[in-house]
Order: structure tokens, then C-alpha cells, then sequence
């Protein structure tokens, strides 16, 4: 079975063409993402057709549970699509459905080569039934307004986190510590596991550098701690212009580069960055 592996802003997937073939892709993904004894990266992403787009992709976790979105993923899907004239992207870009919808991705080219990607990341989801998230009512639980700054006491941390969801959940928390300091492999997986978040949540941790610059590290539901994640950007973007932080355009640089992020309080976010590949191979399953 014939693979590439490919990254943006170092969150590294290896991706599929799995038009023609089926597979127990859970089981897949937990053995070609092992950084030891498989290919190694954050998962794997399988591309496949679609009824109500152009391609369809999947993302599957190092642990074999599926996401619904991937920010940095679908870059690479486009990049990935294009150059083997797979698909051909319309005047609008290419369109992917994904378990969050249907996304659109624009290519970004220098010298004739596809370097990066801007993606429709759709519209951020406030409800806390549909992030989701469970709430008392007296903290906006029966509301569909976004709950911003929660303040919750998890793992020997004190969090005030913002709830959204971009077709997936994120609990986003802005602290004065440093990132770099942070206990988030003591922190993460408790607040990804904690009761509160009946599917478990993706859980990003900022520095605010200035209105247009932002700084953060992230938790990944499934996978750990990754070095990007386009749609836990999308959502720190949102939750940091709603609380005054940033303005409409704001970077984000995380440990793996940086991801360019746009929305004006209403309407789509858009998620620019990099997509890269990295190398072709064969995986050969045992008997």
C-alpha cells in the first residue's frame, strides 16, 4: 500500500489515496502513526470519494479514534490532490468533505509549486450542547452565546477556558504563564478526559504577545500533544477576538511554525499555513 507523508506547521499525518480499497483504518492508523515501529506521525488521513464534494477525507488519530476536521490536514489533502491531478480545484478551490462538512481550500503556490493552502474552516459553534460541552445552567449552559473564561480547576491548574467547536471541540484557555512552561503533558490529557466533555476536547493553551500576535502549544483529543492544529488555531482566533485580545487578522505560532488566522466576529474563519511533503513509501501489512 502506497503512502506520502506529508506536514503543515509540523502537525504530520500520512495520507492515503483510498479511493479503491477499504481497510480497518482504526487498526491502521494505530500502527503507521507508531514514531518507533510504524511510519510515524500524528495519524493517518484517507482520502476517498464523495458524494457532495470533489474528494472526501478522513482523519484518524494515533489512538485509531476518527476526528472530524483538520485544519492542517486538508492543506495537505489539497496539495496532495492537485499535484496528482487527482482533482482540479474550480475558481473557489477545491472542495473536501470532511465529518464537519464540506470545506473549501485554496492553494497557495511560489514558483509554480503548491506551498500552503487558505481554508474556509466554516462557522465557529458556541452552543455548549453542540461543542459540546456540559454546563450548569447558571454558567450558560442552556445558551446558545459563547461561554468564554470558565473558570474550572483541572489537574492542579487553575483554567478560565472558552468553549468552541469548528465541526470539533476546543477548550481554549489564555494564561500568563509561558507556554513553553506549562504542564500540559500532566494538564492535557485530563482536560481532554475530564467529565465535562462528553466526547473528550482538543485543549490549547495562549500567550497574548499584542493585538495581532498570538503564541500557543496544544493537546490534541486522540493524539497528544501535536505541533500545530489548524482548527485549535481557528478556535483560539475566535475565542481571543471575542475577548478584546486580537483583532481580524491575528498569527499564531505554535512549536511547528506559524498559521495566519481571519474572522471578524461573524461568518467563516479562514486558516492559512503551510503543507509540505515529506516522502513517498510502501507499507507492507503483515500476513
Amino acid at each position: 500500500m502506497k503512502f506520502t507523508k506529508m506536514q503543515g506547521a509540523g502537525n504530520d499525518y500520512v495520507y492515503l489515496d483510498a479511493r479503491d480499497m477499504e481497510r480497518d483504518w482504526a487498526s491502521l492508523s494505530v500502527a503507521m502513526s507508531d514514531r518507533h515501529f510504524g511510519v510515524g506521525g500524528d495519524g493517518i488521513i484517507v482520502i476517498q470519494n464523495s458524494d457532495v464534494a470533489q474528494l472526501r477525507m478522513r482523519i484518524f488519530n494515533t489512538d485509531g479514534s476518527e476526528g472530524e476536521m483538520c485544519g492542517n490536514g486538508i492543506r495537505c489533502v489539497a496539495k496532495y490532490v492537485i499535484d496528482r491531478k487527482i482533482a482540479q480545484p474550480s475558481t473557489e478551490g477545491i472542495s473536501i468533505e470532511t465529518l464537519a462538512g464540506v470545506r473549501t481550500v485554496q492553494v497557495i503556490k511560489d514558483r509554480g509549486q503548491i506551498v500552503g493552502a487558505r481554508v474556509a474552516m466554516g462557522e465557529p459553534i458556541f452552543a455548549p450542547a453542540d461543542v459540546p460541552v456540559k454546563l450548569p445552567e447558571s454558567a450558560g449552559g442552556s445558551s446558545d452565546a459563547p461561554v468564554l473564561e470558565f473558570p474550572v480547576e483541572i489537574g492542579g491548574a487553575a483554567l478560565n477556558l472558552s468553549f468552541i467547536s469548528m465541526g470539533n471541540p476546543h477548550a481554549v484557555a489564555f494564561i500568563d504563564q509561558p507556554v513553553d512552561e506549562f504542564p500540559l503533558h500532566s494538564v492535557g490529557p485530563q482536560v481532554e478526559h475530564h467529565v465535562m466533555f462528553p466526547n473528550r476536547v482538543n485543549f490549547e493553551i495562549v500567550n497574548i504577545r499584542n493585538k495581532h500576535s498570538l503564541v500557543a502549544r496544544v493537546w490534541e483529543r486522540g493524539s497528544g500533544e501535536t505541533l500545530a492544529c489548524g482548527s485549535g488555531a481557528s478556535a483560539i482566533g475566535v475565542a481571543s477576538y471575542l475577548l478584546g485580545h486580537t483583532e481580524e487578522f491575528v498569527d499564531i505560532t505554535l512549536p511547528g511554525g506559524k498559521l495566519n488566522i481571519s474572522w471578524a466576529g461573524q461568518g467563516d474563519v479562514y486558516m492559512e499555513g503551510p503543507a509540505e511533503e515529506v516522502f513517498e513509501g510502501e507499507w507492507t501489512e503483515p500476513e
